[in-house]
């Protein structure tokens, strides 16, 4: 696999260099309709600052491209990258050139205009259905356009790579292609701690569903020591110990599942013992902690309790490899975060290599205040990492291979 490095040192100043980034990040919710939009979390913008910087001091005509959210294939002003553009100038402290289309007339004009460099921001790839299109002719076709754009293709989101999308997949093949420092980075620590984890391991998953988890469950459960499991998919695991729920999260076609990895794990999977349970899905709901044997029939479980902090912090203690995918409970709202943030400080304080995989979990050691030099690594890809510890081939990582 080819690297930026190797790019840098073949000399690229002059030359149009295709960067596929992962600028796809969240908005605040609560900015009243007509007001201009505001990023709540920029953590993936600045993570591929240092690729774009590199190519911009070294003279290339940098053209980024990216995804966000999923409109269907068509221009949708709710998903425009123009915002993110304006961020990510500020960011480099020099203006980035946004293009009002992904391989339309605008996006033409600015690219024949770029200057050695200058950074270039186009319009959302999903504007376009053949970014994702599962016609190989379709996603190819978009694939050429995209790629007479450039000399040189380089692959730093991560976050993407699990995707046979046309940026992802079907760009590189088309140009002479290199890793980005962050993909490199992603590959490298998760091949640590998916073959050569130092014991004892620690896994620690929340999030809603079991089965959103089940494949990387499956993966894991011969290789830790201890698997912890919260926020909202426990439940269905303490419906398959025989425990009532409530108005809690459940997926009950996945009861019997739980059960059997249970039986598996032969203890190694640790469960809540208490939790804090609302009468509603609000931060102004009543609620209270309750142990997990005595969840009222009317409230629904939104978060674990001190007890399971407690118990979860002494598990993450003892480890020499920690990794977490997936909130304790609903951090973002305030009576709820506690959880999430009781887990996250222990794992900030263990003696070892920590992971956060990405999603919702690096959303909450932003959005806690917490200290992200805390931890070994940042994933900035939850699903890429998810798939990648299930043992799944990436596709953007095999077409950078090749």
């Amino acid at each position: 696999m080819k690297t930026l490095d190797d790019l840098l040192g073949e000399g690229v100043s002059g030359r149009r260099v295709f960067v596929r980034a992962d600028l796809n990040v969240p908005f605040d919710k609560n900015i009243p309709q007509g007001n201009a939009p505001v990023i709540s979390d920029d953590g993936r913008a600045r993570a591929v600052l240092p690729t774009l910087i590199a190519l911009r001091d070294a003279g290339a005509r940098v053209i980024v491209a990216s995804h966000l959210g999923r409109p269907k294939g068509a221009p949708d002003p709710k998903y425009t990258l123009a915002p993110v553009a304006a961020r990510l100038g500020e960011l480099l402290g020099s203006s980035v050139v946004f293009a009002g289309d992904t391989v339309g007339p605008s996006a033409a004009a600015a690219v024949e205009d770029l200057q050695d460099g200058q950074v270039l921001l186009l319009e959302n790839l999903r504007f376009n259905a053949g970014e994702t299109s599962k016609d190989d002719a379709e996603r190819g076709a978009f694939a050429d356009q995209l790629a007479a754009f450039a000399d040189y293709y380089v692959d730093d989101a991560f976050g993407a790579v699990h995707r046979k999308h046309a940026s992802v997949h079907d760009v590189p093949a088309r140009l002479p292609h290199y890793a980005g420092g962050l993909v490199l980075k992603e590959v490298e620590v998760l091949k640590k701690v998916s073959e050569s984890p130092e014991q004892p391991y620690v896994v620690v998953l929340g999030g809603s569903k079991v089965s959103d988890k089940l494949a990387v469950i499956q993966a894991l459960l011969p290789k830790v020591d201890k698997l912890l499991v919260g926020g909202g998919m426990c439940f269905t695991f303490l419906k398959a110990q025989g425990h009532e729920v409530g108005k809690s999260l459940l997926e009950a076609e996945m009861i019997d599942t739980c059960r059997s990895l249970l039986e598996q794990a032969d203890g190694r999977i640790v469960l809540p013992v208490d939790v804090v349970a609302a009468t509603e899905f609000s931060a102004d709901a009543d609620h209270s902690v309750v142990d997990i044997a005595e969840i009222p029939a009317d409230r629904l479980g939104l978060d674990i309790g001190p007890k399971s902090v407690a118990i979860f912090a002494e598990a993450i203690g003892s480890a020499k490899t920690v990794f977490w995918n997936g909130p304790m409970g609903v951090f973002e709202l305030a009576p709820f975060a506690a959880g999430t943030r009781g887990v996250a400080e222990a794992i900030t304080k263990i003696d070892g290599f920590s992971v956060v995989g990405g999603g919702d979990s690096a959303a909450a050691v932003r959005t806690l205040g917490l200290d992200e030099s805390a931890f070994g690594h940042i994933s900035t890809g939850g699903g890429a990492s998810l798939e990648y510890l299930e043992g799944k081939t990436l596709p953007g990582v095999a077409a950078l291979e090749k």
